[in-house]
């Protein structure tokens, strides 16, 4: 007899890592597991073009909206960052089960899946919304083109190796004038990636930011700086022909000079489902050593 169907979260998504020697085993387990629970059990169509599974029927992610109740991601950050840029609009919470390396996102250890995600199916979760960046370029000639940040939009130079400069506008003021490898612009979910390790703050998910981070600058005198996520940001290519822009390092366009990337908060969050036992500082202890003293840390790494 089928077991009852579950009142929360009846129709779950399976979303896997391309290319992962370890998502086929890891897609198979957690499909017969939620399938004994009485869930209907689909597989993201790219994902089931290398990973068929008995019972699981494909469905692209576009059609997701008003099919799917949540989908679980299994693989790494990049995953995540692909996955959730296009259910956004659709406002599909999501679960990440981690066969990456950091996992900020996929935070749930494949060695523990099961008995995680059947909690947090049975409603003990907590859920963060995360803002999205909305980049728009727009021609110098004419055109526009337009791409989604969960983590970041990046404006920076090519392979010839030249200073890229810039003029940066908030709200329609000129800000300053930019000599640089680059300038990044991070939400608060990719204030621990690329704008980390270029010198920017950590921002707390829940804090309505941007992070505006230069990237090797030829002037010491500019520093990171957070503005409000209600701001719009105009980065205007002034001078250097090899430059360009680049969402969550996933969707990339060409620069010419006199382009302008324009940068606006989506108008939709990335919703992330966790277990309740959720801590973004411990993650940040955790998977950073944020805080950790010199001392700590080397005999954890002797440990």
């Amino acid at each position: 007899m089928p077991a009852p169907a579950p009142a929360r979260f009846p129709r779950i998504a399976l979303v896997g890592r391309p290319g992962s020697t370890d998502a086929p085993g890891a897609l198979s387990r957690l499909a017969h597991m939620l399938q004994g629970r009485g869930h209907t059990v689909v597989l993201e169509d790219d994902t089931a073009s290398v990973t068929a599974l008995p019972g699981c029927p494909a469905l692209a992610a576009s059609d997701f909206a008003g099919r799917v109740d949540v989908a679980i991601v299994l693989g790494g950050d990049g995953t995540m960052l692909s996955i959730a840029r296009r259910l956004a609009p659709a406002a599909v919470p999501l679960i990440g089960i981690n066969l990456g390396r950091l996992g900020f996102l996929t935070d749930i250890p494949v060695a523990r899946m099961e008995p995680v995600v059947a909690s947090i199916l049975d409603g003990r979760y907590v859920e963060e919304q995360r803002t999205l960046i909305a980049a728009r370029v727009e021609r110098i000639g004419g055109g526009t083109e337009e791409c989604l940040g969960l983590n970041d939009v990046v404006v920076n130079r090519g392979a010839l190796g030249s200073l890229i400069e810039y003029a940066i506008e908030i709200d329609g003021r000129f800000v300053f004038a930019l000599r640089a490898d680059g300038v990044i612009v991070a939400t608060p979910t990719g204030s621990t990636a690329y704008a980390l390790s270029a010198g920017g703050p950590i921002i707390a998910p829940e804090v309505p930011a941007f992070a505006l981070v230069p990237v090797a600058p030829h002037a010491l005198t500019h520093r990171p700086i957070a503005i409000p996520d209600t701001a719009t940001i105009a980065i205007t290519i002034q001078h250097g022909k090899d430059a360009s822009v680049h969402c969550d390092g996933q969707a990339h366009f060409e620069l010419a000079e006199g382009d302008r990337v324009v940068l606006r908060r989506a108008a939709y969050r990335a919703r992330f489902l966790h277990p309740d036992d959720h801590d973004y500082f411990a993650m940040l202890r955790e998977k950073l050593h944020w805080s950790e003293t010199p001392e700590r840390l080397g005999r954890r790494q002797q440990g």
